[in-house]
């Protein structure tokens, strides 16, 4: 008999009560439940975007350092839009769960994600215990120097949002003038300064060794662009644990002893916390 929703929750509740270290693993799917944009597949970016599909542009075609050579505008209007969106966004009630469930335990919670939202860090988790395997977009870096990367806290944003255009200077470098961008990996990038992520990566490498048995909750991550699911298999690979999949459309789990929630990341955690007082 296939098992029920009810009992595949109560069966993570059991996991995560067994666990001495949570390692969050989030994909864009844990940003939905707070408002912001899903962009899977061009029509998912041409309702965020829809100046952008007058000019039959894709995501990864706007998403590219070489946009902003040839586009340094439309490349700024696109990722400026994006940086005042997610400073307005308020984290939903699930990213408070997982806070309250690492205060719980021995090694606490970290945090894995391939999100340049900083949604983590918005809602109270220690930035040393968040690895961005994609960067930040509230980080800045060089298009010419080698400048280290600097925070965005001090950029102002002004898009024309109808046509998806900086309006104004663009921003630059402090160090030579040159064109800014963002710290994000981008596609087909070459020049992302990975220095900041890798420090965060380290971190998580530490505590991870210190864990006897790491739970894995995922949340959101799809098969499509695979970063957050291959650290998690990693994780598990080198480090024991378990796994527990949050995803409404790809659940099904590596192993028997791992859960599959086919559920939104906000409604799982709701559920789950619920279980755990029961």
């Amino acid at each position: 008999m296939p098992e029920s929703q009810a009992q595949a929750v109560a069966r993570a509740a059991e996991l995560l009560a067994q666990a001495d270290g949570l390692i969050v693993a989030a994909g864009a799917g844990m940003g939905v439940d707070s408002g912001l944009p899903d962009f899977r597949g061009t029509e998912g970016f041409w309702r965020a975007y829809p100046a952008l599909k007058q000019a039959g542009l894709a995501f990864e075609e706007v998403a590219s350092p070489l946009t902003f050579v040839h586009e340094p505008r439309l490349a700024w209007g696109f990722y400026g839009h994006r940086l005042q969106l997610y400073r307005r966004t308020l984290p939903h009630a699930g990213f408070q769960t997982l806070l309250q469930w690492g205060e719980r335990l021995p090694h606490g919670a970290w945090v894995f994600t391939s999100n340049v939202d900083g949604q983590f860090q918005k809602a109270g988790f220690a930035p040393r215990r968040v690895a961005e395997c994609h960067g930040s977009i509230h980080w800045l870096q060089c298009t010419h120097c080698e400048a280290l990367p600097w925070p965005a806290d001090a950029l102002a944003v002004e898009v024309d949002e109808a046509r998806c255009r900086w309006l104004g200077a663009l921003p630059t470098c402090p160090h030579c003038g040159a064109l800014a961008r963002p710290n994000i990996l981008m596609f087909g990038d070459g020049a992302w300064r990975e220095e900041r992520t890798q420090a965060q990566l380290t971190a998580l490498q530490h505590a991870l060794a210190g864990m006897r048995a790491p739970l894995v909750l995922e949340l959101g991550a799809g098969s499509a662009i695979p970063s957050v699911r291959h650290f998690g298999h990693r994780v598990l690979r080198e480090h024991g644990g378990r796994l527990v999949r949050i995803n409404p459309r790809e659940s099904q789990v590596p192993g028997a002893l791992d859960v599959g929630l086919p559920m939104g990341a906000a409604a799982a955690l709701a559920a789950l916390a619920a279980a755990l007082q029961a």
